[in-house]
């Protein structure tokens, strides 16, 4: 019985196109967060290889960058730059022109729009050709980084804000409200006091205030968004644990002589986790906005790490310029992976519905 409800379930995800759609989208996230130092155009840590003079520039800019090695930079192994980046081992400078004279390299270095300086380097320094033709696709910030790179390593931050809040609030969230909800009474009456007194409260503004107490930082934000994320799961597991302990297959599991603990969570949990695994999405969706929110204002993730939000705040004076590409791309993001996340939440709502 238990295998084809599975197999029925599976049926209905793949046949839900609005379900499916937002799982393509959230598994093609999920893969740049995963492999984003690999792929990104700039590796290095954070993306933060910075060229000023390339600073804001458009779409599809190319320029010819020079490589001059940097001493002494130790190796860094593939498992390394998957998870912090690699380190650079040249420096980048952008150049005009260059020529060849005897043992030198004397290059035009581009400085400003019609600006540059001549600078001559040894050829036993940078090499035979230290010369590449380089595209940014996404044009680069203020401060001369790959805006394609930043956008594909922000994917990780808002995929590590949403796992992280939302773990945080459903195990707040399932383990109050079902100890509520299973024994009633006075500590149904305490724990809905709680819960309360948080929903009371503004959520951005609680935030604020948990953030403060916290620091400001990568795992502060996202601690600080899932603690005031769990008050929505706990009064929707209450409301489910008080509608399932009065059902006869509940109460014979306590004829039975079955502890309450095991009761919960081997007998009531497993049957209203539909609902929760519905509000979990929406609850992930929220955590992105809310971080996004939060480093757009300069309490979130703080630079250089590359966020989303954190762009939108660097680049938003460009929308009203010739370069509204800037502000728009990372904008586009969070709205994308939103909208995933709603699709997802709700097809399974359409999916475990009894009544459908």
């Amino acid at each position: 019985m238990a295998e084809k409800k599975r197999q029925e379930f599976w049926y209905k995800c793949l046949h839900h196109y609005g379900a499916l759609s937002g799982l393509v989208i959230l598994s093609l996230a999920a893969l740049l967060a995963i492999t984003g130092y690999w792929i990104a155009p700039d590796s290095s840590t954070n993306a933060n290889r910075m060229i000023p003079a390339l600073g804001s520039r458009s779409p599809g800019f190319s320029a010819t960058l020079m490589k001059i090695p940097i001493v002494d930079v130790p190796s860094t192994s593939w498992i390394e730059q998957g998870i912090n980046g690699k380190r650079d081992q040249y420096q980048y400078i952008p150049v005009v022109s260059w020529k060849r004279e005897r043992e030198n390299w004397i290059v035009e270095q581009y400085i400003d729009e019609g600006i540059a300086k001549k600078v001559e380097f040894p050829i036993a320094q940078v090499g035979t050709m230290p010369f590449q033709q380089t595209t940014f696709w996404l044009g680069t910030d203020k401060f001369g980084r790959d805006m394609l790179s930043r956008l594909i390593l922000g994917t990780r931050v808002s995929w590590s804000v949403g796992i992280i809040a939302v773990f945080i609030s459903l195990l707040l969230g399932i383990g109050l409200g079902s100890i509520a909800g299973f024994y009633g009474g006075k500590i149904d009456a305490a724990v809905m006091w709680i819960v309360n007194v948080v929903w009371s409260m503004p959520t951005l503004l609680l935030v604020f205030a948990i953030t403060i107490l916290l620091g400001k930082g990568f795992w502060q934000v996202f601690v600080a968004i899932g603690l005031s994320m769990w008050v929505n799961v706990a009064r929707m597991v209450r409301g489910q644990v008080l509608a399932t302990r009065e059902l006869s297959y509940i109460e014979a599991a306590r004829a039975l002589g079955y502890s309450d603990s095991r009761i919960i969570i081997r007998h009531i949990l497993p049957n209203i986790m539909g609902p929760i695994w519905v509000l979990a999405a929406s609850n992930f969706a929220a955590a992105i906005v809310m971080e996004a929110g939060l480093s757009f204002l300069g309490v979130g993730v703080q630079p250089p790490m590359p966020s989303w939000g954190l762009m939108l705040k660097e680049n938003y004076n460009f929308i009203i310029t010739n370069r509204p590409a800037l502000a728009l791309a990372p904008g586009i993001a969070i709205m994308l992976l939103v909208w995933a996340f709603n699709l997802l939440g709700n097809g399974l709502r359409d999916i475990m519905s009894v009544r459908s």
